[in-house]
């Protein structure tokens, strides 16, 4: 069916109005709308938003199929709201290359449930010692312009440097994992208190903090882009602001986790909590709410990162770092940001679907509500609340820190240029 009216859907959480969606692009906005041979969605009380956007997922292939595939990383990106995401470059082979990332990009298209952006990294093999092929990936059928090595550092200054410039020639980004190496060998969850109690490896904040002020000093010398990856501490959140006071390019993104669990929760010794950068303090998490809220945090990404079982279901020292995120995150920046008071629901658009767009320069997505756009929309029943259950994940992995937690809000349509990928809540 090329029309559906959601009729009845409070837009960005504002007026109730009908949405007429025609193909792939949204028709008309306003009350009352002719229904006529359009499949109608009655939305009472429920949210619509633009599709949501992901700067930050791990897809896993190529490589690691047993975790993930762009397939079932779509599935789940769809389920939670996503019309777009960022695949990293952490793959087996390293997405370094044009063609590599051009698979990714493929697959992305042949899977039907959400755009998947490429990021391509830095340095060739993520091991940050020589620039990979960036022009030659932005200038591929992907048009990678986000680059990173996440899960790694981009620490030596000089290499940095002739990033940031080479970038720079076609409005790119780089996209940071800020961990000083040396201040983190052996480190297993956050320096404080609890890792003394626990007789664990600390992991500094100023491990996070140091490489965020040089690499924004070194951007604004530059004059290029630089996107801080999940920010988690209050001391970076200081630097973000005091870089944004100077005008400088400067972005960043937070996880839904470091808006909600802190280190107190690594006491059950549950390698579920184990990720990198690690669960920080109470103080840091109202710090990171508080900086989203006022914008000096830019937007919200999952950091989606799927494991086998037998990654995660061992001993905390030889369990991998990282959570599942996609198909929670919208129900969890509703609990600590919305019923919180910190955001309404336009702020959520703006951190979920409209900035990350903006940040990654993709092109259809992040777009108003509004006659002649692209018809990528998400549909919330924000009066849901359950418990979550990692046995319904449309992902292959199932690391999730809030198995049984309940919590709010249910993504129950979503839609890629019109055509419905998730209906009822159940993907289509």
């Amino acid at each position: 069916m090329s029309k559906t009216l959601i009729r009845g859907a409070k837009v960005l959480g504002g007026e109730a109005l009908d949405v007429l969606v025609d193909g792939e692009t949204v028709a008309a906005v306003g009350a009352g709308l002719d229904a006529d041979g359009a499949r109608v969605v009655e939305a009472e009380g429920q949210i619509l938003l633009p599709g949501l956007v992901d700067l930050h997922t791990h897809l896993r292939e190529p490589g690691r199929e047993d975790s993930e595939t762009v397939l079932t990383g779509t599935r789940a990106a769809a389920s939670g709201g996503y019309t777009a995401v960022h695949a990293m470059a952490n793959t087996f082979p390293v997405a370094d290359t044009a063609g590599v990332v051009e698979q990714v990009w493929r697959l992305g298209r042949e899977s039907g449930y959400c755009d998947v952006q490429p990021v391509g990294a830095v340095t060739v093999g993520l091991e940050g010692k020589q620039l990979a092929e960036l022009g030659a990936m932005h200038d591929s059928a992907a048009s990678v312009r986000v680059f990173s090595d996440d899960g790694k550092c981009v620490d030596d200054a000089v290499i940095m440097r002739r990033a940031l410039e080479y970038v720079k020639a076609f409005d790119g980004v780089i996209a940071q994992h800020a961990q000083e190496p040396r201040l983190t060998e052996g480190a297993q969850m956050n320096e404080g208190t609890v890792s003394a109690e626990l007789g664990l490896g600390g992991w500094p904040a100023v491990a996070e903090e140091s490489i965020i002020a040089r690499d924004v000093l070194l951007a604004a010398h530059v004059g290029s882009r630089v996107h801080i990856c999940h920010l988690s501490t209050a001391g970076s959140v200081e630097i973000v602001r005091w870089a944004k006071s100077k005008g400088w390019n400067v972005t960043a993104e937070v996880t839904p986790h470091h808006l909600l669990l802190t280190d107190e929760l690594v006491r059950s010794y549950d390698p579920v909590y184990k990720v990198n950068p690690p669960l920080r303090t109470e103080a840091d998490v109202t710090a990171l709410r508080e900086a989203l809220a006022d914008g000096t945090i830019d937007c919200v990404a999952t950091d989606h990162a799927p494991h086998p079982h037998e990654d995660k279901d061992c001993e905390w020292g030889a369990a991998a770092m990282g959570m599942v995120g996609l198909e929670t995150a919208l129900s969890v920046v509703q609990h600590t940001m919305v019923e919180t008071g910190l955001l309404d629901w336009a702020g959520v658009a703006d951190r979920m679907s409209f900035r990350p767009a903006a940040i990654g320069r993709l092109a259809g997505h992040g777009r108003p509500v509004s006659a002649g756009e692209p018809a990528n929309l998400v549909l919330v029943d924000p009066s849901y609340r359950g418990a979550v259950d990692s046995a319904r994940f449309a992902s292959r992995s199932r690391n999730t820190p809030y198995q049984g937690r309940e919590l709010p809000g249910r993504v129950t349509h979503t839609f890629l240029r019109g055509r419905a990928t998730v209906m009822d809540g159940e993907l289509v």
